[in-house]
């Protein structure tokens, strides 16, 4: 079914009064729970944090496979779980609204740092910095392991929507529900070396840039200029400010950042070959696999950025669905440019 919601107006004014309003009703739940944190053995507090002046406060660190995984928390610790994952190339500030409204129903909302971004690490020096879709998909379990989490309700976009929709489709017994915006990411290296039209293969420019070493030094030597750029043109009609950008940015500046998002879009044209570890999921996913879990594909009216008409991908989604169009400019990170329509999302696809 099409439902469709109108954006409210989002100047920044707005979104500041809502923020406040929308955390002077959860003050109470954010901190008991930031209280419990401390006593979490599996958990320790990050010495300094990107994410500093988020709602939710400080970030947790967890050691998740091969990764030291920050991450921020709000609700209820014993509340159902929401596992929010952010995109390329932005952050989990992308949920600084979203979450509290999540957590004022009485969820448990996790927002983990990708690999290559923020204070998130690899263990070791010597790991592999992979950024194949089928790696970013297991962080999430090994991230949902190491806090014995046996279910959620995913929600992403970007590279986010990607790692939800894997897990949904691989792990389903993980997931109580899904919200994917842009609906079905999965791809492979063999759909990947297919010709697209040219407007759509000039939608995907930079992803032949960064084949190149020069694209490689590029974006190392312009990555805060170049994302900027990529938010830009992703969502047009989105006015954000210099400070909006630069909270995310920072996270940015992650020491693998560069090589994880330059491997990913390699491993997209078949120039990296991927871990061998992975190949067993990689067959699977090479077979499009459907994804059965109850789930809500958004998209906004306004998304500047490279993504799949909905009709081409209904039917993947073999359990109960909703499609939604989300009008009013929304562009490609609409959990940030509409985060009530996102969080109301969120509580629907649980309900399915």
């Amino acid at each position: 079914m099409n439902v469709h919601f109108s954006k409210t107006n989002t100047d920044k004014n707005r979104r500041h009064l809502v923020g406040s309003t929308v955390l002077a009703l959860t003050l109470g739940v954010l901190g008991a729970i930031n209280a419990q944190a401390s006593t979490t053995p599996t958990t320790t507090p990050a010495a300094a944090s990107v994410n500093a002046d988020t709602p939710v406060g400080p970030l947790k660190h967890v050691n998740a496979g091969l990764l030291n995984v920050a991450y921020a928390e709000a609700g209820p610790a014993d509340g159902p779980v929401v596992i929010l994952l952010h995109g390329w190339p932005y952050d989990i500030h992308s949920y600084d609204e979203v979450a509290p409204l999540l957590a004022a129903k009485g969820y448990r909302v996790l927002m983990p740092y990708a690999r290559g971004y923020g204070e998130t690490q690899f263990l070791s020096d010597k790991t592999l910095r992979n950024g194949q879709p089928a790696a970013l998909a297991s962080d999430v379990i090994d991230f949902m392991d190491a806090l014995n989490i046996k279910q959620a309700v995913l929600g992403g976009y970007d590279w986010g929507a990607r790692s939800a929709d894997i897990v949904s489709a691989l792990w389903p017994e993980r997931v109580k529900a899904l919200v994917s915006v842009s609906g079905y990411l999965i791809g492979n290296q063999a759909a990947g070396k297919n010709p697209l039209p040219p407007k759509a293969e000039l939608q995907w420019w930079y992803q032949f840039y960064f084949a190149t070493d020069r694209g490689r030094d590029g974006y190392q030597k312009n990555t805060h200029d170049f994302a900027k750029l990529i938010w830009q043109l992703a969502s047009p009609q989105w006015k954000f400010d210099d400070a909006t950008y630069d909270r995310s940015a920072a996270a940015l500046n992650n020491p693998d950042h560069v090589a994880i998002t330059v491997y990913n879009y390699r491993w997209r044209l078949g120039l990296e070959t991927g871990e061998s570890k992975y190949d067993a999921l990689e067959q699977k996913l090479a077979k499009a696999p459907s994804i059965s879990v109850p789930t809500i594909t958004m998209e906004g009216d306004a998304n500047g950025a490279p993504h799949p008409k909905a009709e081409d991908y209904r039917q993947r989604f073999t359990g109960k669905y909703e499609y939604r169009l989300i009008s009013g400019g929304i562009g490609h990170n609409l959990p940030q440019e509409d985060p009530q329509a996102f969080a109301k999302a969120i509580i629907d696809a649980d309900g399915l």
